[in-house]
């Protein structure tokens, strides 16, 4: 286990300060890899500057009991392993002060914590998911059964939302000003949805509640860019020989690239973290367009078109100079023109950055890993882009292939006919949708009778499905490889 007074001499990064004089003054739900290399390293590199005090309680309502045991057994520390192409470096992480997990400590004890004056901040990284919102976004699910059961039973809550507005609930009946709820979730204007989440369940509790949530809460929106796979057994072990022997079972390994553009709107106080490189905007959306658009659709369009063709990781994908042509072309072509950037982004130069990221071998990201869940991830990813295309009459036949690779990766059977297993939270759907079409025109048919995912616009529109099936047929009949490769000469 992780122990700060056993430390290799090689280690530089740790923590400096009185982790003793630390205030969990941020409870985060979702104690996972990519707050834990993103949010959490951020406010520890703040603590060691000197000039704060804040801490991290971390929450897990679902899941994570052995993250949870594992991190208590190590004084809640932990390693972040930056990998480069040719370097890496530790980081000793110990900006987390304490940590609830509801199975364990109870849903009381969290909500307890939650109502807690200290806390003026409550960040999630719980995936899209765990915000129970209708197809689209347009609004709560108030048939998701976890929304449900919260309505039934507002004190013992077990999602997301229902935590936190029964914390707020509790905040208000008690004359405590509320804290700021911040998502840090991969979605487009994630504060945003999280209002709709938050005042959706209010709403349905009483008109008071969530009069007092609007009027005293606030949901700033973010963006964080940092590539983050998930942490395997080679992994661990990587992070044990830097640590001369140590092991970390809480390690998590990512590039050494970090951007987090935070919008300016919190209700009382926050960390400082522009002192360590995030970003304080007033409007977040163009940054998070073009993360989205750029870095994650093109990371789509490699993990479905790589994983059909036996790329296992996106760097081996980069390693085919035909994917990595038709990637940059993707990207400068078809995303770029779609976006309206602040002044001083150079577009070009990102793209290229993306590219050199994609290329680092020490990462080894699995095209799988980002492939899950594409019906939550291909509108604001691809389909955005391509509606800004068929509106001002533009080019968008990459991303129509990769919308025609997801529709192959989805039927789970690859190009050498192994097995995918394909997640996803519609995989029902999905696959009574494939079981009951043909392969071919009939299967891009009723793939996009996925209105939660293509809405009715693209399907009825003859351009969009035309490029689709042509796209689909061709890697039916050819294959990935050789479609990416032709299509990387055409272009």
């Amino acid at each position: 286990m992780l122990n700060l007074s056993n430390l290799p001499q090689s280690i530089e990064h740790k923590p400096l300060y009185n982790r003793q004089d630390m205030v969990a003054r941020i409870v985060h739900l979702g104690f996972g890899a990519f707050h834990r290399a993103h949010q959490a390293l951020l406010t520890d590199r703040l603590l060691n500057k000197g000039a704060s005090d804040w801490g991290i309680c971390e929450v897990n309502i679902v899941g994570g009991e052995a993250l949870i045991n594992d991190i208590r057994q190590q004084n809640h520390l932990y390693t972040v392993l930056e990998k480069g192409a040719t370097s890496k470096q530790a980081f000793i992480i110990g900006s987390v002060k304490e940590s609830l997990l509801a199975p364990i400590d109870g849903i009381e004890a969290i909500l307890q914590k939650m109502a807690d004056p200290t806390v003026e901040i409550v960040s999630l990284t719980v995936t899209e998911k765990g915000y129970c919102m209708l197809p689209g976004g347009v609004g709560l699910d108030l048939n998701n059964p976890l929304i449900k059961a919260d309505l039934a039973n507002p004190s013992q809550p077990c999602s997301a939302p229902g935590v936190i507005v029964e914390a707020l609930y509790r905040r208000m009946q008690r004359g405590v000003s509320s804290f700021t709820a911040m998502s840090c979730d991969n979605m487009p204007e994630n504060g945003l949805v999280l209002k709709k989440a938050i005042l959706g369940l209010a709403n349905a509790r009483g008109p008071s509640l969530a009069k007092w949530i609007e009027n005293n809460a606030t949901f700033p929106c973010t963006m964080v860019d940092r590539i983050v796979p998930a942490a395997t057994l080679d992994t661990l072990n990587e992070i044990q020989d830097s640590l001369g022997g140590m092991f970390d079972p809480c390690g998590i390994a990512c590039e050494p690239f970090i951007q987090w553009v935070i919008e300016d709107n919190f209700v009382t106080n926050r960390p400082n973290w522009d002192e360590v490189g995030a970003e304080f905007v007033d409007d977040v959306v163009p940054y998070e367009e073009m993360k989205l658009r750029m870095l994650n659709g093109s990371h789509s369009f490699l993990a479905y078109l790589g994983y059909l063709a036996g790329y296992e990781h996106i760097n081996d994908c980069m390693n085919d100079a035909n994917y990595k042509n038709a990637t940059l072309n993707l990207m400068m072509q078809q995303q770029a023109p779609t976006l309206h950037v602040p002044d001083h982004v150079d577009l070009t130069q990102y793209a290229n950055k993306l590219i050199e990221r994609f290329s680092n071998p020490a990462l080894k990201h699995r095209t799988w890993q980002i492939a899950m869940d594409g019906t939550q991830k291909l509108p604001q990813r691809m389909l955005d882009s391509i509606r800004w295309h068929i509106e001002h009459n533009s080019d968008f036949s990459l991303l129509a292939l990769g919308v025609a690779g997801w529709m192959r990766y989805v039927g789970a059977i690859d190009d050498n006919h192994h097995k995918i297993e394909v997640c996803d939270p519609m995989l029902e759907q999905i696959a009574a949708l494939v079981g009951a079409s043909k392969d071919g025109v009939e299967r891009v048919e009723a793939l996009l009778s996925l209105k939660a995912v293509f809405n009715t616009d693209l399907p009825n529109n003859p351009l969009f499905k035309q490029k689709v099936t042509e796209h689909y047929l061709t890697l039916m009949q050819k294959g990935a490889k050789q479609t990416i490769k032709e299509l990387a000469i055409a272009f």
